[in-house]
């Protein structure tokens, strides 16, 4: 007897506002505690790393720090998603969120290198591994998580709501850092302020652990175990032998995504207060603030129009769209005024909302057997690639050529509408 891949048809209820709203929370609230490091990064290379280092290798292990994460969460999604799809859905979703709340706590108590030496850095890489492993579980779990408890006409707009909040969980970081910016001197910031944002973050990761003890299995998932549909064989083994094309299309998608959140979202203030171009952190800060919000917005709107016009449509509109405002927005950078700057970045952000089509297309990539396995896995090795590599490829390309980030994006973004053609295509045909 076949699974039912797509709940009954009916209107979004109670219930599922409730799994939405806890998902898109505990999502937020974990994305600040993996992101917050990128905000101090400049505090960070003061602190744990010899006094007598040039900046640049300063920099680059700094940004290796940051990258090390990235590089874990395939170990993590992989190993989470193995027994998410043997053991439950909600297990593994609750045991992501410790995996990231006890090193992030530790992260606001880590001794420095004037004190430690070598060690400092050392035990700064272990806790970055570890937050590594957990994100790479907690967001494939929450898309799966969703999908499995929505109508299926609403499984795209859940999806967009989700990664919603895991923006918003960059706008958190980003507010943060601008009220520790605002209220701290440098050397206060240097000294002890750089530590109050991961014990904020430990704490509200250990009440996000509690809140989820109030969500249930998917029933896709307690269909399967009830007709004995699990998949018998090792998950990720099957996703390799028999979903090729599918991890195929979930990596591309998932680059394009990391072009959006790492290079235009995270990297773009780090570019804009440069020596290049030196505009005030504050001022670069406050822009970025309300360009995550545009991106949260964006990512509402494309899950939403996947529902309506279908995910390739959607996702070729979207990916246009990030092609000419992207490109408009870093040859700006320097030029006009600091309001018009903000105005083309906070249009851009609403195009990187395309990031909410993204898990539209792998949830429908996968079957529901091995979904978690095949999400996760094309995520996280796509994510560890091309997220990790980024900044420092981009932090080297830069002192090159300011406008590489640009390029970047802009290539990606014709990608992303060759994806989205892909998707309408086969569509069509099915």
């Amino acid at each position: 007897m076949p699974i039912t891949a797509e709940l009954p048809v009916r209107a979004l209820n109670t219930n599922d506002m409730k799994v939405l709203s806890l998902a898109s929370l505990g999502g937020a609230l974990e994305y600040y505690d993996f992101i917050i490091f990128i905000f101090f990064a400049s505090t960070f290379s003061g602190q744990f790393f010899p006094s007598d280092l040039s900046p640049f290798w300063k920099t680059l292990n700094t940004y290796g720090a940051f990258a090390i994460a990235y590089f874990m969460r395939p170990i993590g999604g992989v190993i989470m998603a193995h027994f998410g799809d043997l053991l439950g859905r909600k297990r593994m979703f609750t045991l992501s969120i410790v995996l990231m709340a006890l090193p992030t706590f530790c992260i606001g108590f880590l001794p420095t290198f004037e004190h430690i030496g070598y060690a400092a850095p050392v035990l700064l890489l272990v806790m970055r591994m570890l937050q590594g492993i957990a994100i790479g579980g907690e967001i494939p779990g929450a898309w799966v998580f969703v999908s499995e408890h929505v109508p299926a006409k609403h499984v795209g707009l859940a999806n967009g709501a989700v990664t919603s909040g895991l923006t918003l969980g960059i706008l958190l970081g980003s507010l943060i850092a601008l009220l520790i910016n605002s209220s701290f001197s440098t050397l206060d910031i240097a000294s002890y302020a750089w530590r109050i944002p991961f014990l904020v973050g430990g704490v509200l990761g250990f009440i996000t652990v509690y809140l989820r003890r109030y969500l249930h299995e998917t029933p896709v998932f307690k269909e399967m175990q009830a007709l004995r549909q699990l998949s018998e064989n090792l998950p990720i083994a099957t996703v390799w032998k028999d979903h090729k094309p599918s991890i195929l299309i979930s990596v591309l998608a998932t680059w394009l995504l990391t072009a959006g959140i790492v290079v235009v979202i995270l990297f773009a203030p780090e570019l804009m207060k440069s020596a290049t171009f030196n505009i005030p952190a504050k001022v670069t800060l406050t822009m970025q603030s309300f360009t995550i919000i545009a991106l949260a917005m964006g990512c509402i709107f494309s899950g939403h129009l996947c529902d309506r016009l279908g995910v390739g449509k959607t996702f070729m509109l979207m990916c246009s769209g990030l092609a000419v405002s992207s490109s408009v927005f870093y040859h700006s950078i320097g030029q006009v005024d600091y309001l018009t700057l903000t105005a083309m970045y906070i249009i851009t952000g609403f195009f990187v909302g395309s990031a909410g089509c993204v898990p539209s297309i792998m949830v429908h990539a996968f079957p529901a057997p091995i979904r978690f396995s095949g999400l996760s896995f094309s995520y996280n090795l796509s994510y560890a690639v091309f997220g990790g590599l980024t900044p420092l490829l981009l932090g080297i390309a830069t002192r090159i050529n300011p406008l590489s980030a640009s390029c970047y994006v802009l290539f990606l973004s014709i990608m992303g509408v060759g994806c989205g053609w892909y998707l309408l295509k086969i569509s069509l045909k099915s």
